[in-house]
This record gives structure tokens, sequence and C-alpha cells, in this order.
């Protein structure tokens, strides 16, 4: 019997491997084998780098043949040097840092991304000084702070420390971040002017006129930077926000939902020469980060719990459980104990929020103009013919067409391919009101009354 028995089993390994080798030699076939197999993916110790472990974590990498190392990276310039250089394959970047590349701000290589990470999932806090000053100019109902708080009620705290003879300092994780584009916005809505870079005369602080001085400090030292009293706040993505709340250092005043509702966050880039090399390698990399943010928001959230308790591993963002929880499960903490609703403070797939809008690349590079990391005046041409050279959802489109036709995601939940322009609607959700219409960048930039316009230049 037990002969009999192992024999069975081994059948049914047996036929189990060669349906298996079989399927997957079936798609290879279709879309193209994989041109490189073992691949190397930098990261950020950040929540938002949640698909690809989830990725890795859960074999979406290994259905498509590819066998995959994620390494931590020490902060954005080693990350986006190692994607040049090819020592990594591709990695989680900062939007704005293909964009930044490929023009030539910085680092000059052309980076290109066919995956948006995610939407949302940042922050702006504050020392518990600043907040205690800040706190007397905010309106209160019931006892609470009434959110969304502008930059308003910091504006009379920074003029107290500039008639002080003291500038205010403020910190951001990379001159081409969501967060440093983020942070300007909320400061300038509220009449604070956060200086102008000027590149072209050598000046790359970007603290010309400002009245908050704004410097680069890599994520994971936020908070003891600003307990330290070196800054006074700084924007950041999680768990960096709450982190503060939890060693009772400072308070988060503002998430980015509430700046920009549902803003486009980090993307997966390479080098475009490897993408050019390895077509259907990129291909099914794409394929399996879709499935895995699929995961992540699939069911109301259900498998966020699992994902908090992936990302507190050492190798991945390795901050305690309760620390990610806080935002990566629907809520969010503000003053100590004012604990909130923000289901959509992490966006990983619903939303279109994997697909790359040409409008998402064009806002960011209508905010480089802004404060100067462009410094001349560009046709709105040359914005869309930017956007469509970094920005790939072509290369998206062939990754989730397979994946459709192979039944692991419905058609329903993308946008419709066949008539999708890659702009999405004006958008009117900013904490300044000022409506966004990302084929017109010119006209929007005209709107702001703080930030470099037309043909000035400094």
């Amino acid at each position: 019997m037990l002969n009999v028995n192992y024999t069975k089993i081994c059948k049914i390994i047996a036929a189990t491997i060669t349906v298996a080798v079989t399927t997957f030699g079936a798609q290879a076939e279709k879309l193209g084998w994989p041109e490189k197999e073992e691949l190397k993916f930098g990261f950020i110790k950040l929540t938002d780098m949640a698909p690809l472990a989830v990725a890795y974590e859960n074999g979406y990498f290994e259905d498509e043949g590819l066998y995959v190392t994620l390494e931590a990276q020490a902060n954005w310039k080693v990350l986006l040097d190692r994607v040049i250089d090819g020592q990594l394959d591709g990695a989680h970047m900062l939007a704005g840092q293909p964009l930044g590349a490929t023009i030539g701000y910085g680092t000059e290589a052309h980076i290109i991304t066919a995956f948006s990470m995610d939407l949302n999932g940042n922050g702006i806090t504050v020392s518990n000084d600043i907040w205690k000053q800040m706190k007397e100019h905010i309106p209160h109902e019931n006892g609470k702070p009434v959110h969304p708080i502008k930059a308003d009620a910091l504006k009379p705290v920074v003029d107290k420390y500039i008639d002080n003879g003291k500038p205010f300092k403020m910190g951001m994780v990379f001159p081409v971040s969501t967060h440093n584009y983020e942070l300007r916005y909320w400061l300038a809505a509220g009449g604070i002017h956060p200086g102008y870079y000027a590149p072209h005369k050598g000046d790359t602080s970007g603290q010309i006129d400002a009245k908050a001085l704004l410097s680069v400090t890599p994520p994971p030292q936020m908070p003891s930077t600003m307990e330290a009293g070196t800054i006074y706040g700084y924007c950041v993505g999680e768990p960096w926000n709450q982190q503060a709340v939890f060693k009772g250092i400072g308070v988060p005043v503002i998430t980015d939902y509430e700046i920009w509702k549902n803003n486009p966050e980090k993307v997966f880039g390479v080098n475009k020469e490897w993408a050019d090399k390895n077509p259907n390698t990129h291909i099914r990399v794409v394929k399996a980060m879709i499935r895995a943010a699929q995961w992540l928001d699939e069911n109301n959230n259900a498998n966020r719990p699992a994902a908090v308790k992936m990302l507190s591993k050492s190798q991945y963002v390795g901050a305690d459980e309760d620390v990610i929880a806080n935002s990566m499960t629907g809520t969010f903490e503000y003053e100590k104990g004012d604990v909130r609703e923000v289901p959509d403070f992490n966006v990983f797939f619903r939303y279109n929020a994997t697909y790359p809008y040409y409008s998402d690349a064009i806002w960011y590079l209508t905010q480089m103009r802004r404060w100067g990391q462009i410094s001349e005046k560009k046709s709105d041409q040359w914005y869309m013919d930017t956007a469509k050279k970094v920005y790939r959802p072509d290369i998206y489109r062939l990754a989730a067409e397979s994946l459709i036709a192979e039944g692991k995601v419905n058609k329903k939940d993308f946008p419709d391919f066949s008539t999708e322009t890659g702009f999405k609607p004006e958008q009117t959700e900013f904490i300044d009101n000022i409506p966004y219409d990302g084929t017109q960048p010119n006209a929007y930039l005209e709107k702001f009354e703080i930030g470099l316009k037309g043909n000035t230049k400094l």
C-alpha cells in the first residue's frame, strides 16, 4: 500500500511540474522568454516599496521566470547611480528621479518608468515646539484641530523666527522628490516662500529668496534630526511621520492626500538601455508588480495586516509593526491620540494607481520649472515630449493585457487601452483649489502667485 501511495504521489508531483512548466512555456512563447532571469532591484526603506516585497514574497516574480534579489540602498542618489551604472536592474524611485535624470538635472541618464508604485503616502511633520506655536492659529472643533491644516497657521511662526534673525529650517528627502514639491506647494499656498534653484548659476541649494530653508535629510534620519533641533519639521513617507508620534517628538500636521488628493508617489525606474536590451524581462517585471499592487488593495485592503508583517522585516522597512500599521491599515495619527480614518492614505492599485500617466509626469515638470530646477521657459510641446520619453504606458499595456489574457486580473480594473490618452481629466482637489490640466502646463504655472512662470529667469 505504501508503495502504491508513493507511486501515486510521484505521479501527481510529476504531473503538477509538467503542467507548471507547460503553462509557463506557453506564456513565455506568447510574450517572449525573459532575456535576463537573475535580477537585482533596489529600494529605500519606506512602506511604499511594498509592491516589490509582495511580488517577491508571494512568488509573482518567479511566476514570470524571474529570480529577484531585493536590496535596500543607503539613499536616493546612491540608488539612482547604481541603476545608471548597471549594478541594479531597476529600483523603487522618486517620481521625479527618471524625469530629472532624463532632462539632465543632477546626474544625466535616460531613465524610464512603465509602472507607478502608489498614490499618496507622505506627510508633513513639525516638532512639538512648532506645533504648540501653530495651534493658536488653527480653528478647533470638539477640542480637536480642524483638518486640513494649511501653512497659513505656520506663517506667523516662520515670520517670528525671521524677525528674531533665526532661519526656519525644514527637511525633505531629495531635490527631485515628491516630498520636496509637496512641501513647497503647501508652504507657498500659505504664503511662505520655499526658495528657488538656479542651476544655470551653479546654485542648487534651492534657498534663493526663501523664507523657509529646505534641505535634504534621508528618510530614516528625519525623526532624530528633528529631535536634535537641526530641523523644525519635514516632509517624508511612512513610517517616519508616525515614528515621530510614537517617539513623542513631533506632530504630523497634514498628509499629501490633503495637499493633492490621490497624487502619484513612487515609480519603478529602469535605465532605457537596460529596457531596450531586455524588453520581455521588463514586461514580466511589470506583470509581477501589477499583481502585487492588486493583492495589496484587494477585498478592501484585507491583505494589509499581512503586508505590515512582511514590511516590518529588517530586510524591508524594519520598523515596528504598530508604526507601519498606523498608516497602512487605513488610519493616521496626527497629534498623539488624534487617530483619524484615512482609508486612502496608501493606495497601490485602485484608481488606476499603477498606470504611468503623462499628466503625472508633466505635473512634476511644472514644479521643476516653478522652483527653478528648469531655468527657462519651455513650450507645452516640450513638456509633452519629455513625459512621453520617460513614462511608458505602452509597456504597461503589454503587461496588463498579458495578465488579462491569463485570467489573473480583470479588464475592468484597468483603463480602456483603446481610448486612453495618458491624461487625467482636469484635477481640482488641491489644498489651494488651483485646478491642474496636464495638457496646458504653462497656463497652469501662470496661476501661482509664488513661483517662476513665463519668460522669468533668475
